[in-house]
């Protein structure tokens, strides 16, 4: 579904905050819309994904924590394996419970391997997954973790500040991982700036994922669309 070599945008709508009207009636729009997050509460991906798909034709993809996050009003799912981690109920455990269910559903099953990365602080993620993040400059770490989860099947690499995050992903470790990874490499956590957002990408980011602070500052909507052309 992501292309390796070309830039995607994607915005992240969290089911307990998404207003996913803001950005429906904007002159342009995403490559791909995420839906989910670390904790969600009031589970209304359903009603996001059916709201959206009756206004544009945008793919859906979900980006969950837990299979109760789960709906067949998307077209495509993240399905996450926490490697930066050593909980294993996030490496393999919940894909468990929810393999039986996807194998009935119309979803199209990304394999990617999940990375946190320390964005300077603790965030959802790595509370809820009871994990610790990969430090902030080491790269070296990042990339070993990355080529073991290439090996082993996985068709995607994603690195996670975290929503909110102070910090976004050190371009050195993604320039890092872009020369060594045969796979598309999706970036995302503490890109506030449209010039954020472009400088990830010459970094080597194949898509980027920007959420928390179009929830903050809807008119920033458009600058993020045009940093990512």
């Amino acid at each position: 579904m992501f292309v390796k070599n070309k830039r995607h945008l994607a915005i992240l709508l969290d089911p307990d905050k998404a207003e996913p009207s803001n950005f429906l009636l904007e002159k342009a729009l995403p490559d791909y819309f995420f839906i989910g997050g670390s904790f969600v509460s009031m589970h209304r991906q359903s009603q996001i994904c059916i709201s959206i798909k009756k206004q544009c034709s945008v793919p859906l993809v979900l980006f969950p924590a837990d299979p109760s996050h789960l709906t067949e009003n998307a077209d495509a799912l993240l399905f996450l394996s926490l490697v930066s981690g050593r909980n294993p109920e996030y490496l393999i455990g919940k894909h468990v419970i929810a393999a039986p269910m996807l194998r009935k559903s119309k979803l199209k099953i990304l394999p990617t391997a999940y990375m946190l990365i320390d964005g300077g602080e603790a965030t959802s993620a790595s509370y809820i997954s009871n994990s610790n993040p990969i430090p902030y400059q080491k790269s070296d770490i990042a990339l070993a973790t990355a080529l073991a989860a290439q090996m082993l099947g996985m068709k995607y690499i994603y690195l996670d500040c975290g929503s909110g995050a102070p910090k976004h992903v050190n371009p050195e470790m993604i320039k890092l991982l872009k020369d060594h990874l045969e796979i598309p490499i999706i970036v995302g956590g503490g890109i506030r700036t449209p010039e954020t957002l472009f400088n990830l990408y010459e970094a080597g980011a194949d898509v980027c994922v920007v959420g928390n602070i179009l929830e903050k500052n809807p008119s920033l909507y458009m600058d993020f669309i045009a940093a990512s052309k």
